[in-house]
């Protein structure tokens, strides 16, 4: 598969989720938050999130590291995990469907030079890394085994449906600094978002992406 020549990486969250990362500087790993505790909506099916902090490890990768001390990104927005959001799918908790959900967008070759640069592992996986028989790789060499098409698909029927759930992890926390866009769905989450960041620290651009939502 053609990989794209400036990748991006999108992680999702409820937007009373953020002042707690600005706050901290970071987006932080499951394992941390449900240790420490965080402040705001919990999205995801709790028990994939114990699978993952209690199974599931990158066994090609660093077969010590659990997926849940990872934070998790996918590497397209408008993912499956969104999809089951808005349908508000029966495993869910959380019931609040997709408008209040903002992706926060960053670079992958960016993301992996500052976990180089931190001694953080990363890794990517080749379909949800919530199942039992993902496959790992921690090589940008090998980007090319991730589904492309899979992930750039508007409708994922008919197979591509794990491709699309490929995901980059990284180590412990991910830093605020790095988050280079957020995607919001509506304009009052828009100014809901300007709103909470800072006047005089990282402030990502913000546009409300209808594209990114279902």
């Amino acid at each position: 598969m053609v990989v794209p020549a400036n990748p991006k990486i999108y992680h999702i969250v409820h937007v009373d989720r953020l002042p707690s990362i600005i706050a901290g500087g970071a987006l932080w790993c499951d394992g941390r938050v449900i240790r420490q505790g965080a402040e705001g909506t919990t999205i995801g099916m709790s028990d994939i999130k114990r699978r993952r902090l209690e199974e599931l490890t990158l066994e090609n990768s660093h077969p010590e590291l659990f997926v849940g001390e990872c934070v998790p990104f996918y590497f397209c927005p408008r993912s499956v995990m969104l999809f089951l959001i808005h349908m508000r799918n029966h495993e869910l908790a959380y019931k609040g469907g997709q408008g209040p959900i903002v992706h926060l967008e960053a670079d992958l070759y960016e993301a992996v030079e500052w976990a180089e640069e931190h001694d953080k592992r990363w890794a990517f996986t080749l379909s949800n890394a919530g199942s039992y028989y993902f496959e790992d790789r921690c090589s940008l060499d090998d980007l090319e085994e991730i589904n492309w098409d899979a992930v750039r698909a508007l409708d994922w029927r008919g197979g591509l449906k794990e491709g699309k759930q490929a995901e980059f992890l990284v180590e412990n926390h991910f830093p605020w600094r790095l988050v280079r866009r957020i995607g919001v769905h509506s304009e009052r989450v828009y100014r809901q978002v300007l709103n909470l960041l800072p006047d005089d620290g990282h402030r990502p651009t913000v546009e409300i992406k209808n594209d990114w939502y279902y």
